[in-house]
């Protein structure tokens, strides 16, 4: 492994050992592009890492996570992707893009900095809800890709019933073709971040700036390109390595406030990620963790102990020896 060229790095918000740096990317409509990779590295030199990516209306914060995973030698990396967290900018549309490709060049940058520039010849990819499909379609493309994936509620249909997967998705077609930034027409009560967040219900700290209690308005031209990407992968992917899915045990839509909130997936359908797992490609085991959260590693004390240690038996049998 070599040392790699750190001298771009900065102090990350979360503070010391976070680094971060700053990843320029060519201009879209709205002007210039950037994206952020944070990165916390392991005690000792090491040739593995893991490259986080996080879900819609969110950003690296799972400190706990990372520390994980520097604890079994790996040096721990995150990015927040193009107009998101720590690369929102003023000038930008918070999350938005037409095309789930375009985050393409953001993994293809920290792909570069983590295998070429840093040395690291074992990368396995984490990825969260949205980041899940991102991640998904990018290593289907992409050879040789990482050791590994892990996909933590991973967003793999449309929730709700058939007639908004059929015929409320080609209206989203259409109307994302035409009108990109119009704002889809829902209902978000909060009860998802407020279970999540030190000042409600939960036990972390996160900057609402980046991820809003009542999350980011939704726009058609980017609810059109998840649709395209939840076609490509229903068609059937080959990411080219063991995939480990984990989930919720179920779903529930809350009402208000109490413990269905703590204890289920309020966000996705888990049989939807539980019927498209097998789409990922040829390796894939999946695990539902029962009274787990929509992000199962902040889940409460119990499910989340569960979630580490099937991650934990997971990595142990198929990422060891690799």
């Amino acid at each position: 492994m070599t040392s790699g060229a750190f001298d771009e790095l900065y102090p990350d918000v979360l503070g010391s050992p976070y680094l971060a740096e700053t990843i320029g990317l060519p201009p879209d409509d709205e002007g210039p592009v950037v994206a952020t990779l944070v990165v916390r590295r392991a005690a000792r030199p090491t040739g593995r890492a893991v490259l986080h990516v996080h879900g819609f209306a969110d950003y690296f914060f799972q400190t706990q996570f990372a520390e994980w995973w520097n604890e079994r030698g790996y040096d721990f990396y995150a990015i927040d992707l193009r107009k998101y967290g720590r690369s929102i900018r003023p000038h930008q549309t918070p999350n938005f893009v037409t095309d789930l490709r375009d985050y393409f060049a953001d993994l293809d940058a920290a792909w570069h900095r983590i295998v070429e520039r840093d040395g690291h010849d074992h990368v396995v990819i984490s990825a969260h809800s949205t980041g899940g499909l991102i991640v998904s379609l990018w290593a289907d493309e992409r050879r040789p890709g990482p050791s590994g994936l892990v996909l933590n509620s991973p967003w793999l249909d449309m929730q709700g019933g058939l007639m908004i997967r059929t015929v409320g998705t080609q209206i989203v077609k259409r109307l994302g073709a035409r009108r990109p930034k119009q704002v889809v027409p829902r209902k978000v009560e909060g009860f998802y971040a407020r279970s999540l967040h030190i000042d409600h219900e939960g036990e972390w700290d996160f900057n609402t700036a980046w991820k809003p209690i009542d999350s980011w308005p939704v726009y058609f031209g980017w609810l059109r390109a998840i649709r395209l990407g939840h076609d490509r992968l229903h068609r059937g992917l080959d990411v080219g390595c063991p995939v480990l899915v984990l989930s919720s045990g179920g779903t529930h839509w809350p009402k208000e406030m109490g413990p269905d909130v703590h204890n289920f997936d309020t966000v996705l359908e888990v049989p939807q990620i539980r019927r498209w797992a097998v789409a990922l490609g040829r390796h894939v085991t999946y695990v539902a963790i029962e009274g787990a959260r929509h992000d199962v590693v902040l889940s409460l004390p119990g499910p989340r102990a569960e979630a580490y240690a099937v991650l934990d038996r997971w990595a142990r049998a198929y990422l060891a020896d690799d």
